[in-house]
């Protein structure tokens, strides 16, 4: 326990003091505070650790959400966004993150053995804010968000879950259905978010693909919208090299598209929820942000949820001198093999 507490405090409070030195922001001056973490849930929580360490205000709107997986950041943001639309003239700070010194899994289970090669420590803090004077300011705007959410199924509610095995040792067991299951869940979360970013032309072209398909021949191919007329950038979670592979197939991206994603997952593995922050800074880094560019985040988490946002930039983005790819961004992208000799 006293473990995974040091390891929240580095990794939550070095995003922390980023986060207020970049923005001039004062403890003071935070009204809405959501924290999320899916598997270490202390008490007191790590919002509370957070409110002490900083002394923010005894009237502050404070959460902690736990047991939501990889997709929780942009669930917090939507919580963010609610909150905001309530309290006028606000400033809202979410911090993602995934502690993992008490989860360890020390057993032999297949299933339950991937989540120790794959996640590693890491954390991002955000700040949003509908103050009117930030509006300069702001790097992004919030245009959408879309929730799915498939745990009514039962293939879906378990193929990430939490147990023990046959010796008692706990840990995460990813069923070999995951990619199916997130397949379908993508599938939910783009039928709803199409007709909120796709052009006209796009729409009329899956609609008359969708009506084919019913009153013509059940065995079209169903059409797939070509996302890239609707955004310039991508930040899919990088919850391993199968997602990244799977919906840069399904999307039609190109290389360069999936580039923030599968560079993300080689330098820092699965961050988990923060992980969609840290692609969105390695396309800052790489300076490929500018004005009017829109980025669409796509996160996946046990449950299973399939969580987007959709942001427009405000400004074009300076380069950024510091943040996780200031000393090695001159190395990127590198080369993936397909297989790599042990």
């Amino acid at each position: 326990m006293e473990g995974a507490r040091l390891e929240a405090q580095l990794v939550i409070f070095s995003a922390m003091d980023d986060l207020l030195r970049k923005t001039g922001l004062k403890p003071k001056d935070i009204d809405i505070l959501i924290v999320n973490c899916s598997l270490f849930s202390p008490t007191p929580s790590l919002s509370a650790m957070i409110v002490n360490k900083y002394k923010l205000r005894s009237n502050i709107r404070s959460f902690n959400l736990s047991g939501m997986g990889c997709s929780a950041g942009l669930i917090s943001v939507d919580l963010a966004r609610d909150l905001l639309q309530l309290h006028a003239n606000s400033n809202a700070v979410v911090v993602s993150t995934e502690i993992l010194t008490t989860n360890y899994y020390s057993g032999n289970q297949r299933s339950m053995l991937l989540p120790n090669c794959l996640f590693r420590m890491g954390a991002a803090a955000i700040l949003l804010s509908n103050r009117y004077k930030e509006k300069r300011r702001a790097k992004y705007r919030l245009v959408q968000v879309v929730r799915t959410h498939k745990g009514a199924d039962d293939q879906a509610y378990r193929c990430v879950y939490e147990e023990q095995d046959a010796a008692g040792n706990s840990g995460i067991a990813l069923q070999k259905d995951l990619m199916t299951v997130a397949g379908e869940a993508l599938k939910s979360n783009i039928t709803t978010i199409g007709p909120l970013v796709l052009p006209a032309s796009e729409q009329l072209l899956f609609l008359l693909t969708l009506i084919g398909r019913k009153l013509i021949n059940p065995g079209w191919k169903p059409y797939i919208p070509d996302f890239k007329q609707a955004f310039e950038h991508f930040c899919i979670h990088a919850g391993g090299r199968a997602v990244i592979d799977e919906l840069q197939k399904s999307l039609q991206l190109s290389a360069e598209q999936v580039e923030a994603s599968r560079m993300t997952l080689h330098r820092f593995g699965n961050t988990s929820s923060s992980s969609l922050w840290y692609e969105l800074n390695y396309i800052e880094a790489k300076g490929r942000m500018k004005k009017g560019d829109r980025v669409w985040q796509i996160g996946f988490g046990s449950g299973f949820k399939c969580n987007s946002a959709v942001w427009k930039c405000m400004r074009s983005v300076k380069t950024p001198v510091e943040g996780p790819w200031q000393s090695c961004i001159h190395r990127y992208p590198v080369e993936i093999p397909e297989i790599v000799k042990l």
